[in-house]
């Protein structure tokens, strides 16, 4: 009965944007919001009745730089044990990837957790264990946990750990796509709370909506935002209530900022967006990796990280173009053989895409 219902409400909310007959263009920084929007063909329906909705930078392999992914292939180079998660495994480099390390005997080793990490550092003492912290302020606080409480002397941290709202203060600043509004990622404001995007509504003029990761959540945000359109009425809202609160979570947004304080940090697609990346303090220099191991790191500056040759990600990540819009698209970048990370990770729109979407779109491409 219950699914009924939320059929029977999905189906007025469609009628009701539809009967608006207006256009407009959203955008999400969540890979789980693609994954619901595509899987259950809410963005085709959407688009039909003229409501465009866009991936921006909401998957944190996507976002990490081919500049980290070197730094911890030469990690791997240099002897030490790179303990990464599953979907970081294959993100290209310049040329391979720290899957193609570990083929090549190189040390590397997929873990689920950084605490899967860490009894892999106490179980193999001659190692010297660095894990790649990858994620935006989800992930953090278990990093953070870890950092803390004096991990074993063989473990260190790569953090390559991001924060969300400088990205997307970073897309309405560059302007290249034109938005009316954005929905905001569950996970991360579960974290954070509404309140740090406020000021992003107050400046930018965008109405947002921090939207659950159901249908219709999903369909309730979008809705949400045409309200705040209609009203000419910008402002942050939470539709995901039953889990965010304006404050977010006090004790989790502690345990970050113990740990770790802002830095300028490049993402993939987008220049340095100043206090977006989150580097360990001071005090935990002796864990970080880039600290440790200064010497590898120092011989990587000053080099040239180029994209691969003719990979659109950078664009897809900034919501500019669709995943089908890039040429290697269902071509030579597939799953299996992945060009970009936009193809690897599950939170990839192109993997997304590709898994749900491909010949859907194509359909319509052509049309």
């Amino acid at each position: 009965m219950f699914q009924f219902r939320q059929k029977d409400l999905a189906k007025k909310i469609i009628q009701s944007i539809q009967e608006r007959n207006k256009e407009y263009r959203f955008m999400h920084v969540c890979g789980t919001h693609q994954d619901t929007l595509v899987r259950h063909g809410l963005d085709q329906m959407l688009l039909d009745s003229g409501i465009d909705v866009r991936e921006g930078p909401g998957c944190p392999v996507c976002v990490s730089t081919t500049r980290e992914i070197e730094i911890a292939r030469e990690f791997v180079r240099h002897g030490k044990t790179v303990a990464v998660y599953g979907d970081m495994l294959r993100a290209p480099g310049v040329k391979g990837s720290l899957e193609t390390e570990r083929a090549a005997g190189g040390s590397v080793v997929v873990v689920y957790s950084i605490e899967n990490a860490v009894e892999f550092a106490l179980s193999h003492p001659e190692k010297e264990v660095v894990f790649m912290a990858v994620g935006f302020e989800t992930t953090m606080p278990s990093t953070a946990v870890i950092v803390s409480n004096s991990p074993p002397p063989n473990f260190s941290v790569y953090s390559m750990h991001k924060l969300t709202p400088p990205a997307v203060e970073g897309i309405a600043r560059l302007g290249n796509v034109k938005l009316d509004g954005m929905i905001l990622p569950g996970h991360v404001s579960a974290i954070i709370g509404s309140e740090p995007w406020e000021q992003l509504a107050a400046t930018s003029g965008l109405p947002q909506v921090v939207a659950g990761f159901e249908p219709l959540d999903l369909l309730m945000g979008i809705h949400m935002l045409i309200g705040q359109k209609e009203r000419n009425d910008p402002k942050v809202e939470i539709e995901y209530g039953r889990v965010v609160k304006h404050s977010g979570n006090e004790l989790a947004k502690r345990a970050i900022y113990e740990a770790f304080e802002p830095a300028d940090t490049e993402w993939r697609g987008f220049p340095v967006l100043p206090g977006s990346g989150m580097k360990l303090r001071k005090k935990y220099e002796d864990i970080d990796a880039e600290k440790r191991y200064e010497d590898i790191v120092a011989a990587m500056s000053g080099r040239k990280f180029p994209d691969p040759p003719g990979c659109k990600c950078a664009e897809v990540i900034r919501g500019e173009i669709y995943p089908w819009d890039c040429p290697l698209f269902g071509k030579v970048c597939n799953p299996d053989r992945p060009i970009g990370p936009c193809m690897v990770s599950s939170e990839g729109a192109c993997a997304i895409e590709f898994k749900y979407g491909k010949m859907r779109n194509v359909r319509m491409k052509a049309a």
